[in-house]
């Protein structure tokens, strides 16, 4: 991971490969950002003019490289594009920050050191800044011919290291900010890494053993639920859709306690490992990202040790709904029907409808120890693809204040979010004649559908709210800010927010 640092050197005398300065958008061209008052000093305060003689404009993301001025120790100045020039006296929106930082250091690979000197007012811009960082830089090269040497694109390795201009290395706010950012990207990064892992490599078992690994690690109990302590259990729906694999289902749970908490927060991660469809199995072409469907466990294991490494005063208790759905002679057809762990039968229509059957399970399970609320996160369905698009993942829950602050907590940290409702008339669709619940009901409306589904199996009284993050999980085009091609680890840093909201008791 690039190391971050706070710095109060000047720009001029600083050893590193490239300052990093940030440039707006105004009203008759680009604009300096504060930060940068030394660089463009050195270029006799004609900065601004030399950027747009170079077709530099100051939007969003975008990069314009320049030799430093005579003098400099660093032979580079990346201007990075910040978007429309804030209003008098207020300061840049902390992801705006978050984002050009975080073109900045995915440009920068191959290099030793970066100074980024971007406009900075408090510790919230220190850790945007930094978070922005770790997001860029990341590059997942495992299984590249200089995987183990950690080389990324044309065998350059990541950024290693940033040193954060205008920051206060004896300020504790300051401080904390950074280390802040360095444990969410850490661990943002850890999700992104098991989203990429190919579905060979990372079967249930094997997540199982790296939760395990990271547990003993951070602190946090573990207890892994095999095929027969499931079936014991009378797990039918993570055994149903688990099946048809060589590889057995695994429930993981994730328990971090911390002896000053006053609240219980519990996470659910659908964590389908791969997903073929089973026995309705998918159409050519949309198979080859389906390692993917584990997205919403990868983000509910990082945000549990993320919880643990930041030292929430919360009790947050994780579960990875996991298990392969492939198509086979034992795999579970369209018709069968399940005796779920909570007790109700669900009628199978369609085995691609699997995520909803292995969440339904977890759900039951995290309500058995009754905690303030439950956050399930999921890639669970096409429909709210097509709904809110690629970049946006939609929010329901039961509790419409709930909602409203976990959308908040999303957009506050820079993942974007919709609400949706849970419509009432849609539930009648699951009926089913031989069940209690078909795990399908109305084809439009899809992504509603599924939640009034989960919502079947969460405890009575129980706060809860769904992620549906199928649209921002897997970044299938090219990379943008600090979102990388692939695994996004989209929903770790709502989670992260919601728990240190729930610690200071300021939650809305």
């Amino acid at each position: 991971m690039t190391a971050l640092t706070l710095s109060t050197a000047a720009a001029p005398g600083l050893r590193a490969d490239a300052i990093v300065i940030g440039v707006a958008k105004g009203a008759k061209g680009p604009i300096v950002a504060p930060g940068a008052e030394a660089v463009d000093k050195a270029y006799d305060g004609r900065l601004a003019g030399i950027l747009e003689t170079l077709g530099a404009s100051g939007a969003e993301g975008e990069l314009t490289k320049l030799p430093a001025p005579a003098g400099f120790k660093a032979p580079l100045v990346l201007a990075v594009g910040l978007g429309q020039e804030p209003e008098k006296d207020a300061g840049f929106d902390p992801e705006a920050l978050r984002k050009a930082a975080g073109a900045a250091a995915r440009t920068l690979t191959g290099a030793k050191k970066a100074a980024f000197a971007l406009p900075v007012t408090d510790a919230a811009d220190i850790g945007a800044i930094g978070e922005g960082v770790v997001f860029g830089a990341y590059s997942f090269d495992a299984y590249k011919h200089n995987g183990d040497d950690a080389k990324a694109k044309n065998g350059k390795a990541p950024l290693a290291e940033a040193a954060l201009l205008g920051g206060k290395p004896r300020d504790a706010a300051h401080k904390a900010a950074l280390l802040r950012a360095a444990a969410v990207g850490e661990e943002l990064n850890r999700a992104r890494d098991l989203i990429n892992m190919p579905p060979n490599d990372l079967d249930p078992e094997a997540f199982a053993a790296l939760a395990q690994t990271a547990a003993k690690e951070h602190g946090i109990k573990v207890q892994v639920l095999d095929e027969k302590a499931l079936a014991k259990g009378g797990y039918g729906g993570i055994l149903g859709v688990g099946s048809g694999s060589a590889a057995a289902p695994r429930l993981v749970k994730l328990s971090y306690t911390s002896s000053k908490a006053k609240k219980h927060l519990a996470f659910v991660g659908k964590g389908i490992t791969y997903d073929s469809g089973g026995i309705s199995l998918k159409p050519a072409g949309h198979n080859e990202t389906m390692k993917c469907d584990m997205s919403g466990a990868a983000a509910v294991f990082a945000a549990v040790v993320a919880a643990a490494r930041l030292g929430l005063e919360v009790n947050v208790t994780g579960w990875l709904a996991l298990a392969e759905n492939m198509p086979s002679g034992s795999a579970t057809r369209p018709g069968d029907v399940l005796r779920m762990y909570s007790g109700k039968t669900v009628e199978v229509l369609n085995t691609d409808a699997e995520g909803r059957l292995v969440l339904a399970d977890a759900l039951w399970a995290a309500s058995a120890e009754k905690p303030d609320a439950i956050v399930d996160v999921a890639t669970l369905t096409g429909a709210m693809m097509l709904a809110l698009g690629s970049r946006t993942f939609g929010i329901m829950a039961n509790d419409d204040a709930f909602r409203s602050a976990l959308h908040e907590a999303a957009e506050e940290v820079g993942e974007p979010a919709w609400p949706m409702p849970l419509p009432e008339h849609l539930r009648k669709g699951m009926d089913s004649s031989v069940a209690d619940i078909a795990n399908m009901g109305e084809r439009m409306g899809g992504g509603l559908v599924a939640g009034l589904f989960l919502r079947e199996f969460v405890g009575e009284g129980i706060t809860w709210a769904h992620l549906d993050i199928a649209g921002p999980a897997f970044n299938e085009g090219g990379p943008f800010g600090y979102t990388p091609k692939g695994g996004t680890g989209t929903a770790v840093r709502t989670l992260v927010r919601l728990a240190e909201l729930t610690a200071s008791g300021d939650l809305g």
